[in-house]
């Protein structure tokens, strides 16, 4: 079969596997449907997310239920200031043979080793060990006791912030946030969502997920997205953006230089790419266009565009400069 209808029959079952997907989570999270999307995005292009909202707002039980379905296996690493490396990536014991007695060094894996990560909490525990489940991320590796292991296919690490407790935090320093393909707002349902959520949580009838992907097909997603082609104009347009949030150039809006410190760099262009391609896919559409990156473009530069005390002083958030941004563009 040639490789381009091959690919089409993958993109009808995408489709279909998102659809159900959306179907089988909504017994159990009500609304949120947004942030969902995007995590399918992130997941099949292989990219992390940052989620940063208030306790309550069911995050675990969100990430949890998506490796249900999914039937991925699922871990949870709670952060703590006295977290050590070695509780993440696993640690070496001795070991003794009971019939020889003989000792040997044996390597009991972390909880890194998994497909889905949830990192509860990332900015409660020392640089040191932030940095260890950061490397794993980019390395997609383990070492130790001089042996290389290699992490379980998918990987997908969901790192979460509380953004109202500061102190005691050890903020994630600008070029490990950089790792993360997008940073989620996860805001308060609404009344209508509230409600719903009360009635469904209030009872003793227990909804059961259905799995219905396995790792193989997942995988198999992962490469379909990577051989979507894209048009030209579409990725002049991501790199433009991505360029326009860097205060220094000739062609800086006079808001960029007026509210900005630092921009965005290459890698936000990658992952607009990236998501812009996953978005399409996920919608049935064998290219993405400029809407795509629009609709991607506050998530990925949420954590890439370093606001200036101007921007502080006036209120002005970063997603209101990559709105102002996209307007400018389209003018």
């Amino acid at each position: 079969m040639p490789e381009q209808t091959q690919d089409l029959i993958q993109l009808e079952e995408l489709g279909k596997a998102r659809d159900k997907f959306f179907s089988e989570i909504g017994k159990v999270i009500i609304g949120q449907t947004e942030i969902l999307n995007q995590m399918l995005i992130a997941m099949i292009t292989r990219g992390h997310t940052l989620l940063v909202g208030v306790p309550g707002l069911a995050k675990t039980l969100l990430i949890k239920s998506m490796a249900e379905i999914l039937d991925l296996s699922f871990k949870r690493i709670q952060f703590t200031p006295d977290l050590m490396p070695s509780d993440i990536t696993g640690t070496e014991l001795i070991d003794t043979d009971p019939n020889t007695d003989q000792r040997t060094f044996r390597f009991y894996k972390g909880p890194i080793f998994g497909n889905i990560i949830l990192a509860d909490e990332i900015n409660r525990t020392p640089p040191k060990t932030q940095a260890a489940l950061l490397e794993a991320m980019q390395e997609q590796k383990v070492t130790a006791g001089g042996q290389t292991y290699t992490l379980d296919k998918p990987f997908f690490v969901l790192a979460t912030q509380n953004p109202i407790e500061q102190e005691g935090t050890y903020p994630l320093p600008e070029a490990q946030l950089d790792r993360f393909m997008f940073n989620l707002k996860i805001d308060y349902p609404s009344m209508e969502e509230e409600i719903a959520i009360v009635k469904g949580t209030t009872v003793s009838h227990k909804n059961n997920l259905q799995k219905i992907l396995n790792k193989n097909e997942i995988l198999d997603f992962q490469n379909l997205v990577l051989r979507v082609p894209v048009a030209t104009n579409v990725i002049d347009y991501a790199v433009r953006l991505v360029s326009e949030t860097r205060p220094n150039q000739d062609t800086s809006f006079d808001f960029i230089q007026q509210w900005v410190d630092w921009g965005a760099g290459p890698r936000a262009s990658q992952y607009l790419i990236l998501g812009a391609k996953a978005r399409a896919v996920l919608q049935g559409r064998a290219t993405p266009d400029i809407e795509d990156i629009k609709a991607l473009a506050p998530p990925v530069m949420r954590h890439r565009i370093l606001p200036n005390f101007n921007a502080e002083a006036e209120g002005v958030k970063v997603d209101d400069i990559v709105s102002q941004l996209i307007d400018s563009l389209d003018s």
